[in-house]
């Protein structure tokens, strides 16, 4: 009988040790960003797009325009059970150019620096708002022209 209280204990700590370990955050890193000392090595004026490209890599993210600047960024997310998951340190390393295709600064960006900007956002707009299938339909019959179909 004493022996039988020891194992429903045993039990009973091992399932509170293994739901509280269940409920610890878990975190993911995304990304890259150079460290101090491989950005030490270009120089303001003088490297240009390619030798940055291969002294520290190719980044992730480039500028809109082909002279548009490299931006490396690292970002670590902390995920708690259900809830949302959280950007908890982000890292942005921008190097510019001019015209001719030379580093014309570089600049380190944190959370701390200003406001969470989301680099992709995966939500499209729908222009199909509260109207079914036959309303929509039915709304197009006065839309039509002549013009329309002597094409």
């Amino acid at each position: 009988m004493f022996g039988s209280k020891i194992i429903i204990r045993t039990a009973l700590v091992a399932v509170l040790v293994v739901g509280v370990a269940g409920c610890t955050a878990t975190y993911r890193d995304h990304g890259y960003v150079p460290t101090e000392d491989e950005v030490s090595e270009i120089i303001v004026g003088v490297d240009t797009r390619a030798s940055v490209e291969t002294a520290i890599g190719i980044p992730g993210i480039t500028g809109v325009l082909d002279e548009g600047g490299l931006y490396y960024v690292q970002s670590r997310v902390k995920q708690f059970a259900f809830y949302k998951p959280e950007v908890v340190e982000r890292e942005v390393l921008a190097i510019s150019f001019n015209q001719a295709q030379v580093v014309s600064n570089i600049e380190r960006f944190s959370l701390a620096d200003g406001q969470i900007v989301p680099l992709s956002r995966r939500v499209t707009s729908s222009s199909v708002l509260n109207n079914g299938f036959l309303r929509q339909l039915l709304g197009n019959l006065g839309r039509f022209t002549a013009g329309d179909f002597l094409q």
